[in-house]
């Protein structure tokens, strides 16, 4: 039995525009962690130019990846954003943020989701990259809602 686990919704502008404004602000403080998921289960069997390691090794072959995704995703625009996406299995946790970019002619799929823990100096602001790997499509414009015509 197939059973749906997101749920997919589109912000309005503005509040994708917060929340990349927060994702800049849990990337510039001193206390971010960043997950991303070089090795997924999904690839397995995947062809390797829509992975997440693959495609970092092309992109940004001569840097740390933390220090680049952090430099791509404090980049990204409220034009490259594409949707949000609820995991119903982990509801508790925040939605994850889908964006779309192209490098050197090359659609690149970006899913995030960023948690501010805490404002206490103790707490850590976690930045969970789940995918930043070519797209298995072409985009759209119709799949920016957002995107200058």
């Amino acid at each position: 039995m197939s059973q749906t686990i997101e749920k997919k919704r589109k912000e309005s502008k503005i509040e994708v525009q917060t929340y990349l404004d927060r994702l800049i602000y849990a990337i510039q403080s001193e206390s971010v962690t960043i997950n991303f998921q070089k090795d997924r289960n999904v690839d397995q069997g995947r062809n390797k130019k829509y992975t997440n390691r693959y495609t970092m090794g092309q992109l940004f072959p001569d840097e740390d990846e933390v220090e680049a995704l952090k430099r791509e995703l404090s980049l990204l625009t409220v034009e490259e954003y594409i949707e949000t996406v609820k995991d119903t299995r982990f509801p508790k946790r925040s939605d994850m943020r889908v964006f779309g970019k192209q490098y050197s002619g090359d659609d690149v799929y970006i899913k995030i989701r960023v948690e501010l823990v805490s404002t206490m100096a103790s707490g850590n602001n976690f930045i969970m990259v789940m995918s930043f790997h070519y797209s298995e499509w072409d985009f759209k414009g119709s799949s920016f809602p957002y995107k200058k015509v």
